[in-house]
C-alpha cells in the first residue's frame, strides 16, 4: 500500500521533470528562432575577384566583369561562337563571366597527388580553397576544427568537366570518377578539415548555394552542428551550357546583363564560387567570433506545375518571400532593398518585378520604395555560386552603409506595372543611412529546377562592434612580431604579398592585432619567416623584401625542426618590484605555476615571496635587490613564464627566452606555435 510519504516524493519528482521538460522546450523553441551570424566570407569571381574585398571594389567602381570567352581552355572558339542565332553546335555571344583562377590549383597544400587534383572539378578545388580562406578570415586556425561538430553544405552544378569512362586518360583511371562526383564536393571538405557534422551536397541549378545557406542556418537551429560552412561554386569546363542557352535564345547577344532594364534582352552565363562560414548568434558571441551580419530569417519553395518546367512562377515567388518574412519576424516595410534573381531576362524578370510589387511593395513605410539590384549586371550569372555571392554582396553592403548600382541599366522594363507598389531599381549607388532599427535586405534565388529560396539578412548590433579604432586609443610600444608560414618557399613569398596588399587595403589596422592575429588564427607550416618591426611603413619593407626573395635587416627566414634545444633562465640583475603582477592577474595558468613555486620557495623564506615581489611600497624597494629574493623570485617568475608559453603551445625542450630574437628564432625553428588563446583577435581579414 502506497503511504502518503511515497506519494509526496512521487508527486515532487513529477513537478522537477515537468519543470526540466519545460526548460528544454524553451530552449529548443529559442533555438529554432535564433539568428544565425554570417561570421566570415570569401569567394573567386570574374574581373581578378578573389576576396570579398574585391568583389566591394568591383561593385563600388560600378565595373562589368565580364570578357570575352577564354582561349585558354582548349575551347575551338572559330567553331564554337557565331553571331547568327540557331545554328547548330554554336553560341551567338563571345562573352560570360569567367573566372581567370579556374586552373589554378596547389594540390600538395590540401595533401593531394597531382594526378588527383587533374581529375577533379576545378569547382571542387576551389570550394577547398575558398573553405579553407573563409575558415581563416573567420580568425581560426583551420587545423583546430578537426573533430569538430561543423557542417558542410556544398552547392556544385554539372561542370561537364568528367570526359565519361571511354574517353579517361589512362593515367586518370581510378581518379576520375570521383573527382567529378558532386557527392564528393561537401565531402572532400569534411576530410580535409577532419569535421564531423553533417555533409551535404546540394544542386538546386541558380538557387543552389542560397538552399545551402537556407539548410545550413536548420542545421545549425536545430543543433545538427555548432559551426556550418555554406558554399556553392560552377566552373563551365565545357561550353555546352553556352550553346544549349542560345538554342533557347537566352542569352544576351553583347554579353550584358541588363535586369529589369527595358533593354534586357537575356542572360550572361558565368562562373563563381562563395563561401559563408555561419554560425548561431548565441554560439558566435560567446566565443568571440566575428559577426558580419544576421541571417533573421528563410524559407524554400518549389513551383511545382506552372506554364513550363523552367518558367518562373510569381504566385511561388510570393509565397516563398512571405514565408522568409514570417521566419525572420519582420514586415516588408522592415526591409529596405533586395539582392534579386535578376538574371535580365525578358520573362525572368517581369515575373520576379512582379512578385516584388505584390510582397514588399504595398504600405511602405514613409513611402521609402524597396530599392532592388542584382550582382549579375556586374558579373554574369555565376550558376550555382548565384546565391551566396548575393548573400556577401548584402553583408559588404550592410557593412558599408552603401547600396551599389545595377550596372547596364537604362530605363525600368515596360513589362512591369511599376505604378503598382513602391519597387525602383537601384540605377545609381546611393548611401544607406543608419535607420532607427538594424538595416536589412532580402535575397532571392529561383532555380530553373523550380526551387526558390528567399532570406533576410539583417545589419549586424552596432552597440556590439568593436570601436576601439574609432575611440583612437594608443597602440603600444613595439617591436612586435609578425610571423608568416607556408608549404614552400614560393608559397611563403606569395603569403607575404598577400598580407602587403592586405595592409595597403586596411591602413587603419592596428599592428598588435595584425601581429596577434598571423600568430594565434593561422596555421603554421614549416617554412617561416618573422618580420620584426614597429612601424607599418618597416612591415611593408619587411614584407616588400620577403616576396621579393632578399634579405632584410628586419626579416628571420628559415624552416621549422626540432631543435631539442633548453630553456634558459636569468640569473641576477632583472628582478624589478611588481614583477609579474599583471600577469598573475590576466592568466590563471601563470598565477597557478606562480603560486606552486612560491608555495615550494616560502619554507625557506623569512617573507612569502610573492609578497615581496609584487609589494610597490617605496619603503621596501630594496628588498627584492638582496640576493635571498632576488634569485628565488627570477626562477619563480621565469618558471610561470614558461608555463605560460607552455599552455600557448611551446615545446617542452625549446630555447625561448622573453626577448623578441629568442622568440623570433623559437617560431622560425619550429618550436613554438601558438594555438588560439580563449579571446579572440578583432583583426583578422588578411
Amino acid at each position: 500500500m502506497t503511504t502518503h510519504e511515497e506519494i509526496v516524493a512521487a508527486l515532487r519528482h513529477s513537478a522537477k521533470e515537468n519543470q526540466r521538460l519545460v526548460a528544454e522546450n524553451a530552449a529548443l523553441r529559442g533555438l529554432s528562432n535564433e539568428p544565425i551570424a554570417v561570421v566570415s566570407m570569401a569567394c573567386r569571381l570574374p574581373g581578378g575577384v578573389r576576396t570579398p574585398q574585391d568583389m566591394w571594389r568591383v561593385l563600388r567602381e560600378q565595373a562589368d566583369a565580364v570578357s570575352a570567352l577564354p582561349e585558354n581552355r582548349g575551347w575551338d572558339l572559330d567553331e564554337l561562337y557565331d553571331p547568327v542565332p540557331g545554328k547548330p553546335g554554336r553560341c551567338y555571344t563571345s562573352r560570360g563571366g569567367f573566372l581567370d583562377c579556374a586552373g589554378e590549383f596547389d594540390p600538395a597544400f590540401f595533401g593531394i597527388s597531382p594526378r588527383e587534383a587533374v581529375a577533379m572539378d576545378p569547382a571542387q578545388r576551389l570550394l577547398l580553397e575558398t573553405t579553407w580562406e573563409a575558415v581563416e578570415r573567420a580568425g581560426i586556425d583551420p587545423v583546430r576544427l578537426r573533430g569538430s561538430r561543423t557542417g558542410v553544405f556544398a552547392g556544385v552544378g554539372n561542370s561537364g568537366y568528367y570526359p565519361g569512362m571511354d574517353r579517361t586518360p589512362p593515367e586518370l583511371a581510378g581518379y576520375a570518377p570521383l573527382g567529378s562526383a558532386a557527392c564528393v564536393a561537401s565531402g572532400r571538405i569534411a576530410y580535409l578539415l577532419g569535421l564531423r557534422g553533417p555533409a551535404i551536397t546540394l544542386d538546386t541549378a541558380c538557387s543552389t548555394s542560397l538552399t545551402a545557406i537556407h539548410q545550413a542556418s536548420r542545421a545549425l537551429r536545430s543543433g545538427d552542428c555548432d559551426l556550418a560552412l555554406a558554399a556553392g561554386g560552377s566552373v563551365m569546363a565545357v561550353p555546352e551550357a553556352l550553346v544549349e542557352f542560345s538554342v533557347q535564345r537566352a542569352v544576351a547577344a553583347d554579353g550584358r546583363c541588363k535586369p529589369f532594364a527595358a533593354a534586357a534582352d537575356g542572360m550572361v552565363l558565368g562562373e563563381g564560387v562563395g563561401v559563408v562560414l555561419l554560425a548561431r548568434r548565441s554560439h558566435a558571441e560567446r566565443i568571440g567570433l566575428p559577426v558580419l551580419a544576421v541571417i533573421r530569417g528563410s524559407a524554400i519553395n518549389q513551383d511545382g506545375a506552372s506554364n513550363g518546367m523552367t518558367a518562373p512562377n510569381g504566385v511561388a515567388q510570393r509565397e516563398v518571400i512571405r514565408a522568409a518574412l514570417a521566419d525572420a519576424g519582420v514586415s516588408p516595410a522592415e526591409v529596405d532593398v533586395v539582392e534579386a534573381h535578376g538574371t535580365g531576362t525578358i520573362l525572368g524578370d517581369p515575373i520576379e518585378a512582379d512578385a516584388l510589387l505584390d510582397t514588399y511593395g504595398q504600405e511602405r513605410a514613409g513611402g521609402e520604395p524597396l530599392l532592388i539590384g542584382s550582382l549579375k549586371s556586374n558579373f554574369g550569372h555565376p550558376l550555382a555560386a548565384a546565391g551566396v555571392a548575393s548573400v556577401i554582396k548584402m553583408v559588404l553592403a550592410l557593412r558599408a552603409g552603401w547600396l551599389p548600382a545595377t550596372v547596364n541599366f537604362d530605363t525600368p522594363t515596360p513589362h512591369v506595372d511599376w505604378a503598382a507598389g513602391e519597387v525602383r531599381v537601384l540605377s545609381e549607388g546611393r548611401d544607406w543611412p543608419a535607420l532607427s532599427r538594424p538595416r536589412r535586405a532580402g535575397v532571392s534565388s529561383f532555380g530553373i529546377s523550380g526551387t526558390n529560396v528567399h532570406l533576410i539578412l539583417e545589419q549586424a548590433d552596432p552597440a556590439r562592434e568593436d570601436s576601439r579604432d574609432e575611440r583612437g586609443e594608443p597602440q603600444a610600444l613595439g617591436p612586435w612580431l609578425f610571423p608568416l608560414s607556408a608549404k614552400s618557399t614560393t608559397a611563403l613569398r606569395a603569403r607575404a604579398a598577400d598580407l602587403r596588399a592586405h595592409l595597403g587595403s586596411h591602413e587603419q589596422a592596428l599592428l598588435p592585432d595584425v601581429g596577434f592575429s598571423l600568430a594565434t588564427t593561422r596555421s603554421h607550416f614549416d617554412h617561416r619567416a618573422v618580420v620584426t618591426t614597429s612601424t607599418l611603413d618597416e612591415l611593408r619593407q619587411g614584407l616588400d623584401a620577403l616576396a621579393d626573395g632578399l634579405p632584410h635587416a628586419n626579416v628571420v627566414t628559415g624552416s621549422a625542426r626540432d631543435a631539442g634545444l633548453a630553456f634558459v633562465f636569468a640569473g641576477q640583475g632583472t628582478q624589478r618590484a611588481g614583477m609579474g603582477a599583471e600577469l598573475y592577474q590576466r592568466f590563471p595558468v601563470f598565477a597557478t605555476a606562480l603560486d606552486e613555486v612560491c608555495a615550494a620557495l616560502d619554507q625557506h623564506l623569512d617573507k612569502p615571496l610573492r609578497e615581496v615581489m609584487f609589494d610597490l611600497d617605496p619603503a621596501n624597494k630594496t628588498r627584492l635587490d638582496h640576493t635571498g629574493f632576488a634569485q628565488p623570485a627570477l626562477f619563480a617568475f621565469e618558471a610561470a613564464l614558461y608555463a605560460l608559453f607552455r599552455s600557448w603551445g611551446l615545446r617542452p625542450a625549446a630555447l625561448v627566452g622573453h626577448s623578441i630574437g629568442e622568440l623570433t628564432a623559437a617560431y622560425v625553428a619550429g618550436v613554438w606555435t601558438l594555438p588560439r588563446p580563449p579571446h579572440w583577435s578583432r583583426h583578422v581579414g588578411g
